[in-house]
């Protein structure tokens, strides 16, 4: 049996949800309409694959057109397939669970665990956690039994992080990070340890980020740059560091909040505005000889911490299902509480 016979067996194998075109269906796509019906649970991207897919048909027969116009009276079939398994191979990680109900999970990520799979990192990483921890409790995204990544953290990124475990949570958990909180209740907020103290004690970096040279990186980039997003961060002074000790080096713990969220992004406007992220390796090495001027044993531990003392501390949001609000802290992590009650001490 071929692949695509298999995949229609598949189908046909698979209760159909059959429904009624009503007056107010004429002239609309079928792909709109049929994600309309469908509700929440289904996105008009998952609904394009289906059809092309072979599992649904209009009056008995299968259609593979999206863009048909529907006419009333119509009857519509849908074959909804059981979520196939997962590419990534579950592993048993430890994970530290903030909240997981039907829907989503929250976990509080420590740094060097990697979100997804990818070139140099096929496993360990939080999916495969995931896949393992929440089982079939997955009931699938895109059709696919796998936990749905709204969002991510950078590696050495610790902190607090939302997952879907289903179709509606997906879809309504992507909307709320693509539109940023503007118009929702999504809230993020990170604890920084950063080089130097910002002239203000609250500011707001308005720059827009691209492609640096080697393009693992980012970097601020002229607006008119095909490649330039909008980036917005608005950053708290919390504790100024060393400022009445001349001879060493200062620094600061500052609060950023995200009005976008793109690749790098804290790190790299902290770094344009001339506070790098202490410990960053791809944006703080300007300032690795102000470890340098540190007193011991502070200067030792800067020197060996081994990422960027980055933390998000704070995740607001509303639940896809049940609506209501839900808001997560994650404390700061032991090693870089240890550099900032070192950085106190000076």
């Amino acid at each position: 049996m071929s692949a695509h016979s298999e995949e229609t067996q598949k189908f046909i194998e698979a209760a159909p949800t059959v429904l009624e075109a009503d007056a107010d269906a004429t002239g609309q796509r079928l792909d709109q309409w049929l994600a309309g019906k469908l509700g929440p649970d289904m996105s008009r991207s998952r609904v394009q694959m289906l059809i092309k897919q072979g599992a649904v048909s209009v009056n008995g027969k299968p259609v593979d057109e999206t863009k048909r116009k529907m006419i009333a009276g119509e009857s519509v079939s849908v074959a909804m397939p059981e979520p196939e398994p997962a590419e990534p191979r579950g592993e048993d990680i430890t994970l530290d669970v903030l909240h997981e109900d039907d829907e989503l999970i929250v976990i509080n990520k420590p740094a060097g665990l990697v979100v997804h799979p990818g070139a140099g990192n096929w496993t360990g990483t939080l999916v495969n956690a995931l896949i393992h921890h929440c089982g079939d409790s997955l009931s699938g995204i895109g059709g696919v039994r796998r936990p749905g990544i709204v969002h991510r953290l950078d590696k050495e990124t610790s902190g607090v992080m939302v997952v879907a475990k289903t179709d509606r949570a997906h879809k309504a958990l992507s909307e709320a990070f693509a539109d940023h909180g503007r118009t929702g209740d999504l809230e993020r907020a990170y604890l920084a340890l950063v080089w130097g103290i910002p002239q203000r004690p609250t500011g707001t970096v308005d720059a827009p980020l691209g492609r640096a040279a080697d393009r693992v990186r980012r970097a601020v980039v002229p607006e008119g740059r095909d490649d330039a997003r909008h980036a917005i961060t608005h950053f708290t002074v919390v504790e100024r560091f060393g400022e009445k000790q001349q001879e060493f080096a200062t620094a600061s713990l500052v609060e950023c909040r995200l009005e976008t969220g793109r690749t790098h992004q804290i790190r790299v406007h902290m770094a344009h505005i001339g506070h790098p992220v202490v410990g960053d390796p791809d944006y703080g090495q300007a300032f690795r000889t102000k470890v340098n001027r540190l007193p011991e044993p502070l200067k030792s531990e800067v020197k060996a911490f081994p990422r960027q003392a980055l933390h998000a501390r704070l995740l607001a949001f509303r639940h896809p299902a049940t609506h209501l609000a839900m808001r997560f802290e994650a404390p700061i992590p032991r090693d870089m509480e240890a550099l900032v009650v070192g950085f106190r001490e000076l």
